[in-house]
């Protein structure tokens, strides 16, 4: 597999060209969970997905709980389907809760505090559903709780760890919480296997070709645990060694060829960049840290047939929101056609 294959492989499986979805929910449930620390920009990496779609009707599905912004994987903010939510936490949450361990003990926040907060949040969101982070605060200090930003920042993150809310509608441009029982009660849980199964199916099946150490990155699984996701899905994924390492994909993607150039204004943190480990074939050696700054922010990136050449950002003028890019190099006319295409489809979603 030579890098053009690879990457035309990945704009298939991650529906940037000839996708087949039609909602905001069937893209998020088909890649399994998608990275939205800025929720602006998460929004685009579906409305990117589905040619035609509107900003507002990707934040309706967002209101009505068909996706949800919660804390889920590695540990960040990521959109997941209502659908999925609760068998991936299953996965994900243990491993999210020892990452965190270290900031709870910076900040004093113990189980039986965590215990205390989880009920107190209930017993608010069941009166009155979709209070803003600042709104809860207000409360929980109404009963002696230490609601500093730092503190009640992780009080509501093991409130969305531990299953008890998820993210609301959208008011007044903020964001909200109500109970993750309202939108997605529990089901009969899945079996480890059948949930980690599911998992790699969905990741290899949606980034792939992709490396168990992109996945081991994405999922924040055990490496063994991860090993094991391999082997349940081995009979329908293709398993090709390239150097010294294996790519792994679906059977279906293979036939896919793509024989027109194209060019993606992509979000920040966008599953096509952040959800590999190893980024060699996306971005250069050299422009790697014009993209990835110090601080391990991604910045939204222009993309030309998968691999980054340039940068990209959304900005207001004059009460309109528009595009300034700056490409890595000088653009042909060709190249220059394709970037404004690029542009003119982000304003007609926005």
């Amino acid at each position: 597999m030579d890098k053009a294959t690879l990457l035309t492989l990945r704009l298939a499986n991650q529906q940037l060209i000839s996708t087949r979805f039609t909602t905001p929910k069937d893209i998020v449930s088909y890649m399994g969970a998608m990275q939205a620390q800025d929720f602006n920009m998460a929004k685009w990496a579906i409305g990117v997905r589905i040619p035609g779609i509107k900003d507002l009707q990707v934040e309706e599905a967002v209101n009505k709980g068909d996706i949800i912004r919660t804390h889920i994987m590695r540990p960040t903010w990521h959109f997941v389907s209502r659908d999925d939510i609760r068998w991936i936490m299953g996965l994900s949450t243990p491993r999210v809760k020892i990452a965190v361990r270290s900031y709870d003990k910076y900040t004093g926040l113990t189980d039986e505090i965590v215990v205390k907060t989880n009920l107190l949040i209930s017993k608010i969101l069941e009166k009155e559903s979709n209070l803003t982070r600042q709104e809860l605060g207000v409360r929980l200090k109404e009963h002696n709780i230490d609601v500093d930003t730092h503190h009640l920042n992780h009080i509501m993150y093991h409130a969305e760890l531990d299953g008890i809310v998820c993210s609301g509608i959208v008011k007044e441009k903020k964001q909200t919480y109500r109970l993750l029982e309202e939108i997605a009660p529990q089901k009969e849980s899945l079996s480890k296997d059948e949930a980690l199964y599911r998992l790699a199916n969905k990741y290899f099946g949606s980034h792939g070709p992709a490396t168990l150490q992109d996945f081991i990155w994405w999922s924040g699984l055990t490496t063994s645990d991860a090993k094991r996701s391999l082997e349940l899905i081995r009979s329908e994924f293709i398993f090709e060694p390239v150097n010294d390492q294996i790519y792994i994909f679906h059977n279906s993607s293979l036939p896919h060829v793509f024989d027109e150039d194209i060019i993606h204004l992509m979000p920040a943190f966008d599953e096509l960049f952040v959800s590999y480990k190893d980024r060699k074939e996306i971005v250069a050696k050299e422009h790697h840290k014009k993209v990835i700054v110090s601080n391990g922010v991604f910045k939204p990136a222009v993309f030309y047939n998968g691999e980054i050449i340039g940068i990209w950002n959304r900005v207001v003028k004059k009460n309109k929101i528009v595009s300034e890019v700056a490409c890595f190099s000088e653009q042909s006319s060709s190249m220059k056609k394709l970037l404004d295409k690029a542009i003119a489809d982000f304003a007609a979603y926005v």
